[in-house]
């Protein structure tokens, strides 16, 4: 049976042999909303992608600008569970990116753009007035759970306004504005941590919020479900999001503490682990058979192509985060980078992502074909961190800073085409719940690739560091993180020692992740070439100056039954 894409207006099979079935897969059904006319632009819609964009650059700047001032921040408040740092936003971000779809869906996408940009204003406002590791590690995880809604909530209302057919040029932009946060945030970062104002780094984004909620206030003005507050959370799949969340905390949580604070075979780590595994593939059994408005509906796994983009998300997501986290470790350490020239260093993985996702969405937009790009992007990624794993802590700083842009490259490839085999088997009107499922997978990646990749530096600087310098350290190898800063001070041989053993280590890394490219790229073939829609939901419009209040509580319930009796 075919892979079809059943929110477009499309001939029949019968006279396109394109879209003739394949046999071997699961039919997608649901009653189709009219097809659109084209994208309506004018000066409302393009202040509303303003809106949506500066929200987006406000996350992104934060997430990359974290990664050169951690040494400082960690080694200024005395930390030894650094790994929380990235992590507790991580699975702030993650755990509730599910429900983010769930709000969008029964609040409508402007609250619940208002709800994520006050969540990260105050995690950010706590972070900068932390006064140990875990008031910033809790601070972290308030302005997580804000910046994934964030990041899914743009998502859903550029998919609500524009036809999937042209949508390419559209997340091309959005991937500019992440390319351009992602290439100064590190720099920015740096800057901060250089002078001793690490602070700021969060303070910043406050007026930044600002702005982006100014900017919602004034123009998102989009449809909204009628009801009341009471009626509408009694609608929330509470269950759903409980599992969700303890499941992933859960592993998280066995994730973080692995090969750092406990062996990985401790009880602390195997309990956790499978029981948040398990929890996951509950919660899935739950959506599918009792939820009565899932916030995942089984039918957005139903089909090999949309499961194959989920993959294929989750992959690129781990890649790119463990480059942005673990490039500085050894530019710091081993070259002797303060935290600004690390920041500049980064720019070979950063500065090709904006001009890539340009050229992904414009040949997307001319050619509405998507597979060829991504097996190109997976196939750059295992090239370029192969090669990144030959490096050593003597080898020319080019090697370090000019082999990156292989995985730039194919960053910004699949930074660009993942949604597309995400999006185009399914209809329109799962767009909240497949964008919201699309950046839990993303989110749920960051949270492996940042705790795998440390695992993977602190089992190996276990192996590879002098021990007399280990003796030096109060904290064993868990503290060498923070004692980066330091490495320049030290007496020979000591410092070339921990530069080699640093420069091993985070090799073995790169290793590790060429390994988890080729996934990808095995995981890229079973997608199909599915037509991309050229349909909106009108349910999600903006809505006209004047017009009578809209009706979308019946129409809006329609559409989510037709969902949620979609085949499971």
């Amino acid at each position: 049976m075919s892979e079809t894409n059943l929110a477009s207006t499309v001939p029949s099979s019968k006279s396109d042999p394109a879209l003739a079935p394949h046999k071997d897969e699961a039919v997608v059904q649901a009653a189709a909303p009219a097809p659109a006319a084209g994208t309506r632009t004018g000066l409302r819609f393009w202040l509303l992608i303003l809106a949506v964009n500066v929200s987006l650059f406000l996350t992104a700047l934060d997430y990359s600008a974290v990664s050169t001032a951690l040494p400082t921040i960690v080694h200024d408040l005395a930390g030894d569970d650094f790994v929380w740092i990235g992590s507790a936003y991580a699975l702030a971000a993650t755990a509730f990116l599910p429900m983010t779809g769930g709000l969008a869906e029964i609040f409508g996408r402007r609250a619940a753009m208002f709800v994520a940009q006050a969540l990260f204003a105050l995690g950010s406002a706590l972070c900068g007035s932390a006064q140990n590791m875990n008031w910033l590690i809790a601070a972290r995880t308030i302005q997580g759970a804000g910046g994934g809604s964030l990041m899914a909530i743009t998502s859903i209302v550029i998919s609500d306004l524009v036809p999937l057919a042209d949508r390419a040029m559209y997340n091309a932009l959005m991937g500019l504005t992440w390319g351009v946060a992602a290439a100064i945030g590190p720099v920015v970062g740096g800057a901060f941590t250089q002078d001793g104002q690490w602070r700021w780094l969060f303070y910043m984004n406050l007026p930044i919020a600002g702005a982006a909620a100014a900017l919602a206030l004034l123009f998102m003005r989009l449809k909204t479900p009628p009801g009341s507050f009471k009626s509408k959370m009694a609608r929330m799949d509470w269950i759903g999001n409980f599992l969700i969340i303890a499941s992933t905390t859960a592993c998280v949580v066995a994730l973080s503490w692995g090969g750092i604070r406990y062996a990985w075979g401790a009880p602390r780590v195997v309990v956790p682990l499978v029981l948040g595994l398990v929890g996951i593939v509950v919660f899935l059994v739950y959506e599918a058979r009792w939820a009565r408005e899932p916030i995942v509906p089984i039918v957005l796994l139903s089909n090999r192509t949309t499961l194959s983009g989920y993959i294929q998300v989750f992959v690129g997501a781990m890649l790119l985060v463990t480059a942005i986290f673990f490039l500085p470790v050894y530019y710091q350490a081993c070259l002797h980078a303060g935290p600004t020239r690390s920041g500049v260093d980064l720019f070979g993985l950063a500065m090709p992502l904006g001009p890539v996702l340009i050229a992904t969405g414009a040949s997307i937009k001319r050619t509405h074909a998507y597979r060829a790009q991504l097996w190109l992007a997976f196939a750059l990624a295992v090239a370029g961190f192969g090669a990144m794993s030959a490096i050593k802590a003597d080898s020319a700083p080019g090697m370090g800073i000019g082999l990156p842009v292989l995985v730039g490259v194919g960053a910004g490839v699949w930074s660009s085409a993942t949604y597309f085999p995400v999006l185009a088997p399914l209809p329109v009107a799962a767009n909240a719940h497949a964008l919201a499922l699309f950046a839990f997978f993303r989110s749920f990646a960051c949270v492996w690739g940042v705790t795998i990749g440390t695992a993977v530096l602190q089992t190996q600087l276990t192996q590879r560091l002098p021990a007399d310098f280990v003796a030096r350290v109060p904290g064993g190898v868990s503290l060498a993180f923070a004692l980066i800063p330091l490495i320049p001070g030290l007496e020979e041989p000591f410092r070339s020692e921990v530069r080699a053993a640093f420069a091993d280590s985070v090799a073995t890394i790169w290793k590790v992740m060429a390994g988890v490219a080729g996934a990808g790229l095995l995981a890229s073939f079973a997608m199909r070439a599915v037509p991309l829609s050229r349909q909106v939901d009108e349910k999600w419009a903006l809505e006209e100056r004047g017009a009578e209040p809209s009706r979308e509580g019946e129409e809006g319930r329609d559409v989510e039954m037709q969902v949620a009796d979609l085949p499971r």
